[in-house]
């Protein structure tokens, strides 16, 4: 694809964006990056995906919104203007606004294409592995959530309560996300990412 197209993506996202730390130019890069390995693994539209992966956090509410759910088609809305006004193929523009849209965990809608499996594959991924323990870190810093439950850090005799400690968040959500990859490619990655993860909090346990 034109590096000029993906230049015009870069400056949008730049502008528009209401970034914080875990949602930013970094993550949106990650994600594109993974997404175009798994676009010629699994042999899906280059022209759907990319667009898709640049713009799918054009529009985002805080993690703690009560619209939070609603983000993913407002982006999808959102980066179909934007890709009018730079003239971008309308053909691919239903198959592209589908794949913002079901990218989100939060969403509950489900990629019927294999480019918008690609793309939420390629933003789950990015919550994953060494990266996804310091976005989970900075997102929970942000909303004033503690590390861990000195009394009881892995929550053995306990609800969990991700609200009150990050590392519960590993168990409510971060550990199950492997299970929801749709593609090959990203299971296998997937699986490698949760690895690690789950060495870090041995790796925690032992020096807390």
């Amino acid at each position: 694809m034109d590096n000029k197209i993906e230049k015009h993506f870069i400056e949008f996202i730049q502008s528009e964006m209401q970034q914080d730390l875990a949602h930013d130019l970094n993550h949106v890069l990650r994600v594109v990056k993974t997404a175009k390995t798994l676009c010629a693994s699994e042999g899906a539209k280059l022209e759907v995906v990319l667009p898709a992966a640049y713009l799918h956090d054009c529009f985002s509410f805080p993690k703690n919104h009560p619209d939070r759910a609603k983000s993913s088609k407002i982006a999808g809305d959102k980066a179909l203007e934007f890709l009018a006004s730079i003239d971008y193929p309308a053909k691919y523009f239903e198959a592209i606004h589908h794949a913002i849209v079901a990218h989100s965990f939060s969403a509950k809608i489900k990629p019927e294409t294999l480019e918008a499996q690609i793309v939420q594959d390629a933003d789950r991924l990015d919550a994953l592995g060494a990266i996804g323990v310091a976005r989970c870190i900075q997102v929970s810093s942000s909303l004033g959530v503690g590390l861990y439950d000195a009394e009881d850090p892995f929550s053995q005799n306990r609800e969990l309560n991700d609200r009150q400690f990050t590392i519960d968040h590993f168990y409510t959500k971060l550990f199950k996300l492997k299970d929801t990859m749709n593609t090959q490619s990203a299971i296998v990655e997937a699986e490698k990412r949760t690895v690690f993860m789950k060495e870090y909090l041995t790796q925690l346990g032992a020096e807390i």
